[in-house]
């Protein structure tokens, strides 16, 4: 396992101590600025040490290098350690319950003596928050319900989910009549794997209607706030949904704003101020007139660059391509042709493969894999040799019945075995269409043996494609530890293909892979890995990924038409 998250969560607790004990502001924005930066990476953050690159992270200057070497050698950070003896908070336990920031923590704490959550909930129950200044007892029932989503390990959401309650109210609100635009903004727009509430963003003159539907819409488990302009509301889910309204002069503005990121916005503003210009969530101002605001296009086109898509926002180089114009012509839905992964009930999935079939042929694809497990997996009814030449005679008789205008391509998920090899033999394989070999065994082997186990599978003549490559289920299972830099040159070697695997909890690979990937000319095949008919809708998700990842649609061979996607794979 990379040392990431652990770097990450290390330098969050720095920064929430400092925040609390009321230090210099921009230091605490520094770590929270590393902590950005690190989680978007796409490698080990200590192999960038052993080459004494740490200070070539956007965001990580000299003293924050020194601070994860300092971990990354002996697992202590002596500063931290400083940090905890002056303020014997548990700033990270305390962090997870939605809504207490550093600010609460610090009150509590001079108030009351809270230290952590266990005694933040004894004196919430006991009532003893609400004659604190500047909470009060609407404030205790909100903390005391945010302790209950923090128990429950809930305080973060898979995009996929978030999205489905996002749309839905969207969906309601853009039927009102007083509605002239209406996003959904933040984490969500930018597409992150993960998002921790939900953000939308109405173009409206009058709010009163707009306000009154949202805080009643089907699902609400509490109000938080219900104003002119913003409200707030805690879904049945724990998800937290924040609605502003602005008009339309500004909505261009806010749209940019409430989108971010943070880090994204901060660069934004400071090349406005460069041009004595000032940017803000209302507009674009040259002096006190409004020179930009009423769309995104004008904001980004006045300060001198392309509009950047929000997938991109991130600093992480976008602005610096949008003002050279060498923004990459990013993959959409509509160049998707086919999927290459999927599976049926002849393994663990739960249709048939003529229900996945005609699944897939109303998507409008013009090839589509059934790609089953084998036999090493036996908890999912793997196929042997002889079952797989089984289904490729039903493939080939599906082909010639008509019924499908698109390609059946016949395939298999084969199991690479803890020595390297693939658990079906070679003379089968041979006659099949699409090889995915994945990783579903022995994921705490070592970095070493790890690499070497998924090497070896590449090596194979008919290795087509490395399925989900890390082996990460998001908010369930860190990804297993493998050098992809290594994998990956062995990959351009035998020319395999890497799975961008489009599960919402998988989103194998992140963003930082695929910029590696793509860097080194890899092509990446965009798949469900459905297991039933509607999980072949998860195919945006993985759209989403590879936006993120920098990824153009001739980066990706399921967007080629068929003799050329064949073409591409062939060893």
């Amino acid at each position: 396992m990379t040392k990431n998250a652990e770097v990450v969560r290390v330098l969050k607790e720095m920064a929430l101590l400092l925040q609390v004990q009321g230090a210099d502001p921009f230091k605490a924005q520094a770590y929270q600025r590393g902590v950005r930066s690190i989680t978007s990476l796409g490698e080990d953050i200590a192999a960038i040490a052993a080459r004494d690159e740490l200070t070539d992270i956007p965001g990580i200057g000299k003293g924050l290098a020194e601070v994860i070497k300092d971990y990354l050698d002996d697992g202590q950070v002596e500063k931290l350690n400083e940090l905890r003896t002056r303020v014997p908070i548990q700033v990270m336990e305390l962090d997870a319950i939605p809504g207490v920031g550093p600010r609460t923590m610090k009150l509590v704490y001079d108030k009351l003596g809270v230290t952590d959550l266990e005694s933040l909930e004894r004196a919430a129950d006991e009532g003893l928050l609400e004659d604190l200044p500047g909470l009060g007892k609407k404030t205790q029932e909100q903390i005391l319900r945010g302790i209950a989503v923090a128990k429950s390990g809930m305080g973060r959401t898979l995009l996929a989910d978030g999205l489905l309650d996002a749309e839905a109210i969207v969906t309601k609100l853009r039927k009102l009549e007083d509605v002239k635009r209406i996003d959904i903004t933040g984490s969500s727009r930018r597409r992150r794997e993960t998002i921790g509430d939900i953000d939308i963003l109405v173009d409206a003159e009058v709010s009163g209607t707009i306000m009154e539907t949202f805080v009643g819409i089907e699902g609400v488990a509490d109000v938080l706030a219900h104003g002119d302009t913003k409200s707030s509301i805690r879904l049945q889910s724990n998800l937290q949904v924040d609605l502003r309204v602005v008009t339309s002069d500004s909505y261009g503005a806010g749209l940019q704003y409430f989108t971010g990121s943070v880090d994204h916005n901060v660069k934004l503003r400071a090349l406005a101020q460069k041009k004595n210009l000032r940017l803000n969530e209302y507009g674009l101002f040259k002096g006190e007139k409004k020179i930009a605001g009423d769309d995104e296009e004008g904001i980004y086109k006045t300060l001198g660059m392309d509009w950047i898509p929000p997938e991109l926002r991130e600093d992480q180089g976008e602005i610096e391509a949008a003002q050279e114009g060498t923004l990459p012509k990013l993959i959409e839905m509509k160049d998707i042709r086919g999927d290459l992964h999927s599976h049926t009930d002849q393994s663990d999935g739960k249709n048939t493969i003529e229900e996945m079939l005609d699944a897939a042929q109303k998507k409008g694809y013009e090839y589509y894999c059934v790609s089953d497990h084998t036999q090493s997996l036996t908890i999912a009814n793997g196929m042997d040799e002889a079952r797989l030449l089984k289904r490729i005679d039903e493939i080939d008789d599906l082909n010639s019945s008509g019924r499908w205008k698109m390609k059946i391509l016949k395939g298999a998920e084969v199991d690479i075995l803890k020595n390297g090899e693939l658990d079906i033999k070679d003379e089968v394989l041979a006659q099949l269409d699409i090889v995915t070999v994945s990783i579903h065994s022995r994921m705490k082997d070592s970095k070493e043996m790890m690499t070497e186990r998924v090497c070896e599978a590449l090596r194979n003549r008919y290795a087509h494609i490395l399925g989900h490559p890390t082996g990460r289920l998001l908010l369930k299972r860190p990804e297993f530890e493998i050098d992809l830099q290594q994998v990956f040159e062995m990959a351009v070697e035998n020319n395999v293909i890497m799975e961008l695997n489009a599960h919402p909890q998988r989103l194998d690979l992140n963003p930082g892979n695929l910029r590696i990937a793509k860097r080194l000319g890899l092509k990446v095949a965009i798949n469900t890995d459905a297991h039933w008919t509607d999980e072949l809708d998860h195919m945006r998700f993985g759209v989403y990924q590879a936006r993120r990842g920098w990824i153009e649609r001739d980066d990706v061979i399921n967007t080629m038409s068929l003799k050329s996607m064949l073409k591409a794979i062939k060893k």
